[in-house]
């Protein structure tokens, strides 16, 4: 093959090199977050200490004492942070990257960098999201709780009310708009599209905040089950793939809504009566 023959073969095959792309995107992430990078202790070791329930009925001890983060500290939480939600996030994003790529290409009738700028521009949104976490993760150890070592509640009454708040969430109409625009991107598409770099930045904007508003509280869950927890973050990337690709989306987004509401309910229940420690 000659090389002035290579964008036109890159087109041609270009849904593939897209979807090779972001899985390799997500391999990466994934390796960083399993690995625990900079926080000292893997998502494995993690996962293994509290297990499938996570912090919800593991006890944690919120008595260790706290050491104020340095800098260095809280960008490695960031990162953290950002690097699981490329890994949790992407995934359901894949089908849209391909959606920007055809537009783009229906556009210029060529290939062009819009598919990874729509990616930066949907990320940024995950970025300011990583960023308030990582300053209410900071202020939650520092209050006594939220574990240093494990990253999660140490009150089962805590990750109990947070399980009701997330399932209430689910029910509320900022919540079906926005699962409404994830799950139908190309009005979304059309309204914020322009031409060029700033465009397809702007569209992918524009869709990670509607993701964003659909999603968040969902994220928050990892509090309840630990940060790191390999359990709560598969689960929970494989609920919001199914809220956004399943054509029963919409339903199962009510029913796992009530589903931890109920849950919140019985882990209150449970500790005031003295079953949970």
């Amino acid at each position: 093959m000659r090389l002035r023959d290579l964008p036109e073969r890159l087109m041609q095959r270009e849904g593939a090199v897209i979807l090779l792309s972001l899985a390799l995107v997500v391999l990466l992430s994934s390796i960083y977050v399993v690995l625990g990078i900079g926080t000292g202790m893997s998502a494995v070791s993690m996962t293994m200490a509290t297990g499938p329930a996570g912090s919800l009925v593991a006890g944690l001890d919120s008595g260790m004492q706290f050491q104020p983060w340095t800098l260095t500290t809280a960008l490695l939480i960031f990162a953290m942070w950002l690097l699981m939600m490329v890994a949790m996030m992407v995934p359901s994003a894949a089908p849209t990257v391909l959606l920007c790529a055809a537009l783009s290409r229906t556009a210029g009738g060529k290939t062009s960098p819009a598919p990874a700028l729509f990616l930066v521009g949907y990320l940024v949104a995950w970025a300011a999201f990583s960023l308030g976490v990582t300053l209410l993760q900071w202020r939650l150890t520092l209050q006594g709780g939220l574990s240093p070592m494990f990253m999660a509640l140490t009150s089962a009454s805590a990750g109990g009310m947070l399980l009701i708040a997330a399932g209430t969430y689910q029910f509320t109409p900022l919540k079906q708009r926005c699962l409404a625009a994830c799950r139908g991107p190309v009005q979304s598409l059309v309204q914020h599209w322009r031409p060029g770099a700033s465009g397809a930045i702007r569209a992918g904007i524009a869709l990670g905040f509607n993701c964003l508003g659909c999603c968040w509280v969902l994220m928050l869950l990892l509090f309840a089950g630990g940060v790191m927890n390999l359990y709560w973050i598969v689960g929970i990337a494989v609920f919001v793939a199914v809220e956004k690709l399943s054509p029963a989306g919409p339903r199962v987004a009510v029913y796992g809504g009530a589903v931890l509401i109920v849950a919140g309910v019985a882990l209150i229940l449970a500790r005031l009566t003295g079953h949970l420690v």
